[in-house]
C-alpha cells in the first residue's frame, strides 16, 4: 500500500461526541456511507468496534484510531501495540499514532515496526514540527496537525496554517487536521501544502454543529448594545481585527497593511476577512495609528503610515462595515484597555508603548483623554528641541546607534549583549532608559497618575524597567512614578477600543 491513497483526498473524521446519542455503531457506518456518497474519499474512525461497522460498508481507506485516558501518560492516540493490532485486525488501512514528544507508554517507533508488520501504513498525530521530524525519522508515512494547540495552553480558534507550511517543507505526506471547520478554511490549508485534509466535527458532530450555529443566532437577535464588538488594530504593517465580547476576544484575523497602500485598501482588505462575521457584531471599534478627531485620520509621522490629509475614516468604515463606528489612537486605546485591565472604575494611569516608536494614552480620573493627548514620542524636551523623543529613545534608535558604534546587530541583540555585560550595549540601553525615565518624571508632574504603565517590544525587554526606575533613586519620594509593566499584550488596543465602541453605540453617539 502506498501513501499516494490519500492523494488529494477529503478525509471525514467518523467520530461521534462519547456518551452521545450518535455513540452507536449504526450511526458511526451511516455517517461514513453519507460522507463517501458526497465525495469523502477517506474516512477517520475512532475504535476497533466502530472500524468493523464501517469497513463492509465502505471501499475508501480507512484511517484508525483508539482514544485512551491514562493515568499515567497524556497521550491518548494509539498508545499501546495491541490497539495497533485491533485496529489492523479490524481492517484499518492507515494507523494514526500520537506524535508528540510527551511521556508514553511505547516508544513511537515499536508502534510504527508493529503497524508495517500487518502491512499498514502509519500517521504521526503532531503538535509541532518538531514532533513531526522525529515521526519521520521512525519511518512514518503520515504527518498530521491534529494534535497543534491540543498539548497546554489556551485552544486556538482556527487551524494552524503555518505548521501545515512548515510541515510540507519536510515531507509532501501532510495531513492538515484540527479546527477546519468551513470550506475556505479547508480549501486554505490545501493550499499551504496539504497533502489531504481531514473534516471531523463541521460535518459529523451534530452537537458541536448545532452549538455553532446556535451561538451565531443568539448573537444575531440580542440587541444591539449587547452584541459583541468588531474590533480593529490598524499598524504599520499588520491590522488585526477580532470579535469582541465581553472584554473577551472569541475570534481573531490578521491582514496586512500595505506598503504603499491607501485607507480605503486598508479597510477593504479588514473588511474581506472579516466577512464570515457579518451580522454579528452591533458596532465597530477601530484604534489607527496617528491622529484621530471627530471620526477624521490623519498621520503624525508619516514614516509610520502615511495617511492623505484628513482621511473621514468613521464615515468610510461605517458605510463599509454597516454598523456604527467609534475610532481612537491606537495607543489611546491600549492604554484604556490596560486600565479596564487594573479592574478600577476611578483613578488615573499613563500607558507608555516603547517600541519602533513611542505611543501613549491618559486616563483621567476614570475618563480617557483623546486627540493629542498622549503623544508623548512626539515631545522634545529630551533632546533639546533637535528632534522627537522616540528618535532617541526607540528601537530604531538602538540599532543605529549599534551601527554607528561599528556594531552589526539588530535591537535584540543589542538588549542580549546588554545583558550578558558588553559596555558598548548597555551604555546604549542605559541612554534610552534614562529618556524614558526623564519622560515618566515629567508625566508624574503633568498628570500625577496613580500607575504609569509600560508596553512594547523595548518597554518590555528584559531588563529595560530596572533600568528606567533606577534613575528614579534621587527624586524625592512624592515625584517617584510608580511603573508597572502592561498586562494585556497585543490584545489592550483591541479591547480598550471594543469597550469604548460599545459604550458609545449604547449613548447612540459613535463620534470621537
Amino acid at each position: 500500500m502506498q501513501p499516494d491513497i490519500l492523494k488529494n483526498s477529503l478525509i471525514v473524521s467518523c467520530q461521534p461526541v462519547p456518551g452521545g446519542p450518535m455513540d452507536e455503531p449504526v450511526f458511526v457506518a451511516g455517517f461514513a456511507m453519507a460522507a463517501v456518497a458526497a465525495g469523502a474519499t477517506a474516512l477517520r474512525i475512532e475504535s476497533a468496534r466502530y472500524v468493523r461497522a464501517v469497513r463492509p460498508k465502505v471501499d475508501v481507506p480507512i484511517i484508525g484510531i483508539v482514544k485512551r485516558d491514562l493515568e499515567d501518560s497524556p497521550v491518548r492516540i494509539t498508545p499501546f501495540l495491541s490497539d495497533v493490532e485491533d485496529l489492523a485486525a479490524a481492517g484499518a488501512d492507515i494507523i494514526a499514532i500520537d506524535a508528540t514528544s510527551r511521556p508514553r507508554p511505547v516508544a513511537l517507533a515499536d508502534l510504527v515496526v508493529a503497524a508495517r508488520a500487518h502491512g499498514k501504513l502509519t500517521m504521526a498525530d503532531c503538535s509541532s514540527l518538531e514532533d513531526a521530524r522525529h515521526a519521520l525519522e521512525c519511518g512514518m508515512d503520515f504527518v498530521g496537525t491534529t494534535l497543534s494547540g491540543y498539548v497546554g495552553g489556551p485552544e486556538p480558534e482556527d487551524p494552524d496554517i503555518a505548521l501545515i507550511t512548515e510541515m510540507a517543507a519536510l515531507t509532501p505526506y501532510v495531513i492538515a487536521e484540527g479546527r477546519i471547520r468551513t470550506p475556505q478554511q479547508a480549501a486554505d490549508a490545501a493550499r499551504a501544502g496539504a497533502f489531504a485534509v481531514t473534516v471531523g466535527s463541521a460535518i459529523t458532530r451534530t452537537e458541536h454543529t448545532t452549538a455553532w450555529f446556535r451561538d451565531a443566532l443568539a448573537d444575531a437577535y440580542r440587541a444591539d448594545d449587547d452584541r459583541a464588538v468588531l474590533a480593529i488594530d490598524i499598524g504599520g504593517t499588520k491590522s488585526m481585527a477580532a470579535l469582541v465580547s465581553d472584554g473577551r476576544l472569541i475570534e481573531r484575523v490578521q491582514a496586512p497593511t500595505a506598503a504603499g497602500g491607501t485607507p480605503d485598501g486598508w479597510l477593504a482588505a479588514i473588511h474581506a476577512a472579516t466577512r464570515d462575521w457579518h451580522g454579528r457584531y452591533g458596532s465597530v471599534g477601530i484604534a489607527a495609528t496617528g491622529l484621530v478627531e471627530q471620526g477624521l485620520w490623519q498621520a503624525l509621522n508619516p514614516a509610520t503610515l502615511d495617511i492623505p490629509g484628513r482621511y473621514p475614516l468613521k464615515q468610510q468604515a461605517e458605510s463599509l462595515f454597516g454598523a456604527p463606528v467609534l475610532a481612537v489612537n491606537d495607543a489611546q486605546a491600549a492604554a484604556w484597555g490596560e486600565y479596564l485591565a487594573t479592574g478600577k472604575t476611578t483613578g488615573s494611569i499613563v500607558f507608555l508603548t516603547i517600541s519602533t516608536g513611542i505611543g501613549g494614552g491618559v486616563v483621567s480620573n476614570g475618563a480617557l483623554m483623546t486627540g493629542l493627548a498622549g503623544h508623548f514620542g512626539l515631545t522634545r524636551s529630551a533632546s533639546g528641541g533637535a528632534a522627537p523623543l522616540e528618535d532617541r529613545v526607540s528601537g530604531k534608535f538602538i540599532a543605529a546607534e549599534a551601527a554607528r558604534l561599528g556594531h552589526d546587530q539588530d535591537t535584540p541583540a543589542v538588549f542580549r549583549a546588554a545583558a550578558n555585560g558588553e559596555e558598548w550595549a548597555a551604555d546604549i540601553v542605559d541612554g534610552s532608559a534614562a529618556k524614558v525615565a526623564s519622560l515618566c518624571a515629567d508625566i508624574k508632574l503633568m498628570f500625577d497618575p496613580d500607575t504609569i504603565v509600560i508596553g512594547g517590544g523595548i518597554g518590555l525587554a528584559d531588563g529595560f524597567l530596572g533600568r528606567v526606575t533606577k534613575h528614579f533613586a534621587a527624586l524625592p519620594p512624592r515625584l517617584r512614578p510608580e511603573l508597572k509593566a502592561a498586562r494585556c499584550g497585543a490584545e489592550a488596543g483591541l479591547i480598550g477600543v471594543a469597550d469604548l465602541a460599545r459604550a458609545a453605540a449604547a449613548k447612540g453617539k459613535c463620534t470621537t
